[in-house]
């Protein structure tokens, strides 16, 4: 194994906490990255040992900061939640990401992507998710005998990890939780906790004018 020179002069190794690269060559490829990263970290928010990440460096070998990738979005099973710079696999007592999602920009190249699939075949990661959104494709790998396999149909499949269901339409991908609510962005969820809010204020209104009525008959409403 090659020895770094900063091990040769007995220097501090460096993990840098980003490699200069954008999150996302576009609006698309970044709104994909988002709602994944973001569904991710909702489907764990009461687990607080399932570390989610999006665009992180991870780290899994000690002493060789070269050896290194940022997946668009992880998950860390059995690692505590909370702030990193970056994902050091020693520092996480040896756990690395179980999941990871990588989604494609025209501006990714096969070769690029065989690395990246190469590194986390290598590095034990179980589930492997790859989406391009120009072509509405996915694909997904999944580790058997030690090695990660091609899905053969992501329409319908159910993450053994996770959980959440990919469904394929025509035009889009459509993700699932457990309990068969949708991914959503957070447009769509801000519109509907708006919807539940208006909807709250709609049966108040209308119990308060049942209450009224009642006591213009002179009956006190229970629980007043």
């Amino acid at each position: 194994m090659t020895v770094s020179l900063d091990r040769q002069l007995n220097r501090p190794l460096v993990y840098p906490d980003s490699d200069g690269q954008p999150m996302a060559d576009n609006t698309q490829q970044f709104r994909w990255i988002v709602l994944l990263k973001e569904n991710l970290e909702c489907l764990f928010a009461q687990n607080p040992d399932v570390f989610v990440a999006g665009d992180l460096l991870w780290y899994p070998v000690e002493g060789n900061p070269d050896i290194r990738v940022a997946p668009d979005a992880m998950v860390v099973l059995g690692r505590p939640k909370g702030d990193r710079g970056s994902y050091r696999q020693w520092q996480e007592g040896g756990v690395g990401p179980q999941v990871v999602f990588e989604v494609l920009s025209p501006f990714n190249t096969l070769k690029e992507m065989a690395k990246k699939q190469q590194f986390y075949d290598h590095y034990g990661v179980e589930e492997y998710y790859l989406y391009n959104p120009d072509r509405n494709d996915l694909t997904g790998f999944h580790r058997v005998n030690d090695h990660l396999e091609v899905i053969e149909e992501m329409a319908g499949w159910t993450s053994p990890r996770l959980g959440i269901v990919f469904t394929l339409t025509d035009v889009d991908l459509e993700i699932y939780y457990p309990d068969g609510r949708r991914f959503l962005t957070t447009v769509e969820l801000a519109q509907q906790a708006e919807q539940e809010q208006q909807r709250a204020e709609q049966e108040k209104q209308r119990a308060d004018r049942l209450a009224a009525q009642l006591r213009a008959l002179g009956v006190e409403p229970e629980g007043e």
